[in-house]
């Protein structure tokens, strides 16, 4: 059955209003709108982001056009008080959502959390919306700041009283477990991605599933000869033989929070390693895909056993949960991915416990081609990286620096590349480019745009907003100033700043102007220089002529600004571990700690 949903967004007249408005909308509004003709249910969302709108949906039976005019005639007679002493602003904005089966519309719209072992709900819900249509997709249970100290608790009991910690085989088994349940699932898992994240079909065979389900085979398989201990070897002291060795030991309880680009890639990159490590976690998917990530709980709870409290997922679109995870004494480290100002809050928040942090933070990354270098190679490099995922990547290389003297010709290569970029439907296998996560995203994309060009960008090719759903085409600004706030600020869009450098050295002082440090990248015909200049740039990853460095094996993080910590490899496995050091006098007949 073809069902219709009608999404009205509004807001208080004013902040002093929220109390009011929220109980009119409850205690009013909603049974008012019900009782018309042509509607059956009706359910209200907090907004997702501070002053953002209220959101409600109204179930419509029969002809959706019929029930919007019901609506209208009941304002007009009083039967529906649209205003009230309390007041929205004026001409709250209503969309007709076409909806094809029962929502949730996707078969893993899971509407269930993990906690302690369980898949629970909560009393409310938040929606999650297909960013390339803007229609519903299905809805996520709202974690509650109570339930988000269940999850801590149920944690730090199976930390503390199971043999998770100090039992690697378990630990293997039970990755191989969840590795075979990602295969199993793999395509219904592609399908929810495309539909939730707007991520193009062809990137769901690479980094955003097919890559990080296989992070958790590298993990499995590091299990089987991995040595959790180091031996130092022995030294005479005071007349005795002395013998040191370290012993890698499970980190404790973990709280991780990860945001909307790469739910997959993120969520396993932080439970991989963790559950790999011994610890037990507390996983807090983004609000923009909170799908995704609970369907990694599902397959959790439903094919392997891990013990009940070890992994515990939820979902949440407000920042007071995330705030429960950070500062909660039970959880001894905090491993975050997102936006650098959210960072350094938590940082700051788990200061007062001491606690461990790793953040996997913003980036600027700079894309230096040399004077010698392919012009046509490096344009093709930067016009598809820039649009990979429309741009939603930490690591992408937004900057573009190139010889002076080659500035118009380069910019020509990149703009023909640009607009050959394919942009549209995710799903289509031949699509490169999708949309970008939300509306509020893409304002902020546009907003930057706008003003780079007022402050002296020039707008080569792009710089519009793409309907349905939330595109932004493939945007080129050139001659863009170094210190400008394009070339300094993460856009998090398909952006690409042109910036102008005199020599290598010029080069190396703009790449390193940044507060930022995550990537960078240089094309040059001689790699020895390539090198050079590559070792001069303060930044965690690097590409060489176009190499790749995002393996399974590989750590990746950032300096300055960027984060603390590496993720991936036997790095990321060491970020979720504590290091604890031994000395035993050898009496010759024991083994020590040598083992």
């Amino acid at each position: 059955m073809t069902k219709y949903v009608l999404h009205v967004e509004s807001r208080p007249a004013s902040e002093e209003a929220v109390d009011a408005f929220n109980r009119w909308y409850d205690e009013v509004h909603l049974p008012e709108m019900v009782a018309l003709d042509g509607f059956a249910s009706a359910v209200r969302y907090a907004p997702r982001e501070p002053g953002g709108p209220y959101i409600a949906h109204y179930e419509i039976e029969g002809d959706p056009q019929q029930a919007v005019k019901n609506v209208t005639a009941a304002a007009a007679d009083g039967r529906l008080r649209m205003s009230d002493v309390i007041s929205m602003e004026p001409a709250p904005r209503m969309q007709i959502l076409k909806l094809t089966t029962e929502y949730p519309t996707h078969p893993l719209a899971s509407r269930h959390q993990l906690i302690d072992g369980q898949l629970v709900g909560s009393d409310t819900t938040f929606a999650s919306y297909n960013p390339a249509t803007g229609d519903l997709l299905g809805h996520a249970p709202e974690a509650t700041e109570e339930q988000a100290r269940q999850a801590v608790a149920a944690a730090r009991r199976a930390f503390d009283t199971t043999g998770w910690a100090t039992d690697p085989e378990l630990r293997r088994r039970c990755l191989d477990q969840l590795h075979g349940a990602l295969v199993e699932h793999r395509e219904e898992l592609r399908e929810l991605t495309i539909a939730e994240a707007g991520s193009p079909r062809m990137l769901t065979y690479a980094a955003q599933l097919d890559e990080p389900i296989e992070l958790v085979r590298y993990y499995a398989d590091l299990l089987k000869d991995h040595s959790f201990v180091d031996d130092m070897g022995v030294v005479e002291y005071q007349g005795q033989r002395h013998h040191r060795w370290v012993e890698w030991e499970a980190g404790g309880v973990a709280a991780a929070i990860i945001p909307y680009n790469y739910p997959n890639q993120l969520a396993l990159a932080k439970l991989a390693p963790a559950l790999a490590a011994g610890c037990a976690i507390v996983l807090k998917g983004a609000p923009d895909t909170p799908l995704v990530t609970l369907a990694l709980g599902e397959l959790i709870a439903e094919h392997t056993d891990i013990p009940a409290g070890v992994v515990n997922i939820l979902s949440s679109s407000a920042a007071s949960v995330g705030e429960v995870l950070t500062t909660h004494p039970d959880v001894d480290l905090v491993s975050f991915t997102g936006a650098s100002p959210t960072g350094r809050r938590i940082m700051a928040a788990a200061s007062d416990t001491v606690k461990r942090v790793f953040l996997e933070l913003g980036g600027k990354s700079a894309l230096v081609v040399l004077d010698d270098a392919d012009f046509k190679n490096a344009a093709t490099y930067a016009a598809y990286m820039i649009c990979l995922h429309s741009g939603q990547a930490c690591a992408i290389t937004s900057r573009m620096l190139v010889p002076r003297r080659h500035h118009d010709a380069i910019v020509e290569q990149v703009a023909r590349r640009m607009e050959r970029v394919r942009v549209g439907d995710p799903n289509d296998p031949k699509t490169y480019m999708g949309p970008l996560i939300s509306e509020r995203q893409r304002d902020k994309v546009d907003g930057m745009v706008q003003r780079a060009v007022a402050a002296g960008a020039t707008l080569v090719t792009g710089g519009q907003r793409i309907d349905p759903g939330y595109f932004y085409a493939p945007t080129l600004l050139a001659n863009v100033g170094p210190d400008s706030e394009i070339a300094q600020e993460e856009v998090f869009g398909p952006v690409l700043a042109v910036i102008p450098y005199d020599d290598d050295d010029d080069a190396v002082r703009i790449a390193n102007n940044s507060v930022y440090g995550l990537s960078g990248a240089v094309q040059s015909a001689d790699r020895e220089r390539a090198l050079a200049v590559a070792r001069r740039i303060r930044t965690g990853t690097f590409s060489i002529n176009g190499g790749n460095y995002f393996f399974s094996d590989t750590p990746f993080g950032g300096y300055k600004q960027s984060g603390i910590g590496r993720e991936k490899g036997v790095a990321g496995l060491e970020e979720f571990m504590e290091r604890k050091t031994f000395g035993e006098v050898e009496t010759g007949d024991a083994d020590g700690g040598a083992r």
